[in-house]
């Protein structure tokens, strides 16, 4: 996966990783071509696990700066909101920063506290977008797996075998 992880994270766009995504996902890891062609482009389109952990996190962080305190009910808003959110949010790079402001008005926090974030958005970017594509592949194994459309032999090959 180290291939697809740079490319992620240079480019900071899950979209633009399907290519890469599918074929690591087909020839590294085995799985088949009808599962890997259906289960990345998917994962790609809503699987934003980085996307929602980073508005959870930069929530909680913008909450501290500003001095807010969030109870438990808040904390749970976080959590749907954000997950939600990292669900539609498209795959392209810095539209994270636009799910967060949402985020942060559900929980009734200052929008203005994005600012805070927008000087290290793009490296965060691009650690996010490879944890998303990582996700995709992990996903398009277990998927594979269930549906006996994983070649064990592949998934289990050394890298210097391969």
């Amino acid at each position: 996966m180290r291939r697809v992880q740079l490319f992620a994270f240079s480019t900071a766009s899950s979209n633009a990783t399907i290519p890469v995504t599918i074929q690591t996902v087909q020839e590294r890891l085995g799985v088949k071509r009808s599962v890997a062609s259906f289960t990345v482009p998917l994962g790609a389109t809503i699987n934003m696990d980085g996307t929602a952990i980073m508005q959870g996190v930069a929530t909680v962080f913008i909450a501290q700066a500003f001095g807010i305190q969030l109870g438990i009910t808040e904390y749970l808003m976080v959590i749907v909101t954000a997950t939600l959110a990292s669900i539609g949010t498209a795959g392209v790079p810095g539209v994270g920063l636009i799910m967060l402001a949402m985020v942060l008005r559900q929980v009734g926090l200052p929008v203005e506290g994005v600012a805070l974030i927008i000087g290290v958005d793009r490296l965060l970017d691009m650690v996010r977008t490879a944890v998303n594509v990582t996700g995709d592949a992990a996903v398009s194994c277990i998927v594979a797996k269930a549906e006996s459309e994983l070649d064990e032999e592949t998934y289990n090959a050394r890298e210097q075998d391969l």
